[in-house]
């Protein structure tokens, strides 16, 4: 069945590598997905020795070779962890190993399998026997002790020596079970601070101390009543159970404390790149933090325009280690191969470095390079483990700052073809119809010469110019709208008469008015304001152009100015076919024409312009409804404070 999975039970010993093998096969044939699980229990974690953690690390790293799913699930009660993770995750096939048991062994309480087997309901159990592992004649590092650390047996003697001698004076005035409580302070101080074996050290000096002082009788390890040796057995099991929980107590504490940290480090990483957008800055990130998490230097290799891998970030100042040819090398076989190399592996895990590469499903973007010094032990798995998950965050934070850098690109890419396809439907449009009427007008010029009286003559030349005028404002407003969006256009500013831009703003419309009443309303003399009076012109002239445009026959113009405060409003309102309250901050837009208005010819550039130009001039400029029918685009000027209604200042330019 495709749907039920197979999960391997991985651990530190050599013999997990027999059952990824079986899981492998037996996943193959029933053609489904399978998972290596691994029980990350404290107090185990704690006991294990490098040697240990280094065949985890191998185990852990075959089962990705061979396609598993790796996880790794936290908790105390192995066998109630393996079946709560193979539920979750609908597994139907559950293979774990079995060591061999002495027969002494199988009087002991029931072993991780039983328990597995007893509560595996719904789930088959597949048990591979094992063979009993050779013992190596290299001792395993112990997490508190290391051969030849007599310290602190030396303080528990000592401390034990101490308390003999206090309580010494008062052994008749005691009770001897009084005495043996007292001895247990040594026993809890050694597990919280030393560990398991310098605890049961100090309660067996203890006891040893409280017979020969204080049992009868004194001064000899003999007893004259039998019972205080089950008295010395009481106390030895109760030091034996403190000492173990105390000390577990303190691996977990500890353990927990490392994961907090582990913890604090990923969190720390990820809130730094999830807000930055450009990649130098992520990457100066990520490398400082990650040095500071794994405390060694470290150097990040990417790929050039030629996909040749350069140094290009480092948690310190470029060393010859980081830009020697052998690093190069490694990083290259990190960055072609797709698995880490170098300290800590199985390639070349002498070379005094880790090299690892930043890769997400889709690519790989770059080589995360590790400098361990001379002689530094390699990383422990919870330290490979804790650098994988960094690598992987500072990949995934790449691939979403490439990826954002790609959509935009893409967004001005398609942006441009829609503007450029926009220009050259507007443009062709628009200059097709007035030159079609001024080479109309001519060719009966020159043709027709005897045929036209001189009022037809006439008429035909003012068509002439309208046509030529209509292109000049076509070919104005693509110049503005090509100055304002490369950022060429610069203000040539002067004290400015909002009289005489009006002025000439009505002359310059007054050919194509037509039939449409156009008025001026002034509130008084109006401020001088400081621009530029060219470019203003050329909004009132765009904004008045539209009203015409879009207004009916006899219909009323009315454009009026008013000084409010420190600004000057210039309105223009009509009564032409309004705009939609939807569209009034987009006809505003680039080449934005309204669907009511697409029977009238135009680029939709007027206003986008007269937009970019105000706001050049720190203004704004908005459109509302005119009343019942029409619209009045409003324009709002600053006005200086050394404005005057009365004098001309000196020109300025800015």
């Amino acid at each position: 069945m495709a749907q039920d999975k197979v999960m391997v039970c991985v651990s530190p010993s050599p013999y997990s590598r027999k059952l990824l093998r079986h899981g492998h096969e037996m996943a193959a044939g029933l053609r489904s997905e399978w998972i290596a699980v691994y029980v990350d229990s404290s107090h185990k974690a704690m006991k294990y020795g490098k040697e240990k953690q280094k065949e985890l690390e191998r185990n852990l790293r075959l089962a990705e070779e061979l396609g598993a799913e790796v996880i790794s699930v936290t908790g105390e009660r192995i066998a109630e962890e393996l079946l709560a993770a193979a539920r979750e995750r609908n597994v139907k096939h559950l293979v774990i190993g079995k060591p061999s048991r002495s027969r002494l062994s199988e009087w002991l309480p029931r072993t991780i399998v039983e328990q597995v087997i007893r509560s595996s309901d719904g789930i088959n159990v597949y048990v591979i026997p094992g063979i009993a592992e050779k013992t190596s004649p290299k001792r395993e590092g112990k997490p508190y002790r290391t051969p030849g650390n007599w310290r602190p047996y030396a303080a528990i003697t000592a401390l034990i020596a101490i308390l003999t001698m206090v309580l010494r004076p008062f052994g008749l005035t005691f009770e001897p079970v009084n005495i043996a409580l007292i001895y247990l302070f040594p026993v809890l101080l050694s597990a919280v601070y030393w560990g398991i074996r310098p605890a049961f050290y100090a309660a067996g000096l203890g006891v040893l101390a409280f017979d020969f002082f204080f049992i009868p009788p004194f001064l000899s390890f003999t007893v004259a009543d039998l019972r205080y040796l089950v008295s010395f057995g009481v106390y030895l099991s109760v030091a034996g159970l403190t000492a173990s929980l105390a000390a577990r107590l303190k691996q977990q504490l500890e353990y927990s404390k490392q994961r907090e940290a582990h913890t604090a480090s990923l969190y720390a990483l990820s809130r730094q790149i999830s807000a930055i957008t450009d990649i130098h800055s992520l990457l100066d990130n990520v490398s400082c933090q990650i040095s500071q998490t794994v405390g060694a230097p470290i150097a990040m290799y990417l790929p050039d325009e030629k996909n040749r891998l350069v140094l290009t970030h480092a948690s310190t100042k470029l060393t010859e280690w980081e830009q020697s040819r052998e690093e190069i090398v490694m990083a290259d076989m990190a960055y072609e191969q797709g698995e880490t190399v170098g300290r800590s592996t199985d390639t070349l895990r002498e070379f005094p470095g880790c090299f690892m590469p930043l890769k997400t499903e889709e690519r790989i973007y770059g080589v995360l390079a590790v400098k361990l010094a001379h002689g530094t032990e390699a990383f422990s798995a919870e330290q490979q483990r804790l650098l994988e998950a960094l690598s992987g965050l500072a990949a995934s934070a790449m691939a979403r700052v490439k990826l954002a850098e790609e959509a935009k690109l893409a967004h001005l890419t398609a942006e441009s073809e829609r503007l450029r396809s926009a220009i050259l439907d507007s443009v062709s449009h628009e200059l097709r119809t007035p030159l079609a009427t001024i080479i109309g007008s001519v060719t009966g010029l020159i043709e027709g010469e005897r045929l036209f009286s001189s009022e037809d003559r006439m008429e035909l030349l003012a068509t002439i110019r309208d046509g030529a005028l209509r292109m000049n404002r076509l070919v104005m407003n693509l110049l503005g709208m090509v100055q304002l969006e490369s950022g060429m256009l610069r203000l040539q500013k002067r004290w400015c008469d909002v009289e005489d831009i009006i002025g000439v703003t009505l002359s310059q419309v007054k050919d194509y008015q037509q039939h449409r009443e156009l008025s001026v309303h002034l509130t008084g003399p109006l401020p001088l304001i400081l621009g530029d009076e060219i470019l203003l012109e050329q909004v009132l002239v765009n904004v008045v152009s539209n009203s015409i445009k879009y207004s009916p026959d006899h219909s009323k113009i009315v454009l009026s100015a008013n000084p409010k405060q420190d600004v000057l409003v210039i309105s223009v309102s009509d009564q032409g076919i309004g705009i939609a309250e939807s569209e009034q901050d987009r006809v505003f837009s680039k080449f934005y024409r309204s669907e009511t208005s697409m029977h009238v010819p135009g680029t939709g550039l007027g206003l986008a312009i007269c937009k970019g130009i105000v706001e050049l001039h720190g203004g704004t400029i908005s459109a509302k409804p005119n009343g019942t029918q029409g619209t009045v685009i409003s324009i709002t000027l600053p006005l200086p404070e050394q404005a005057s209604l009365h004098t001309m200042p000196q020109e300025k330019e800015m």
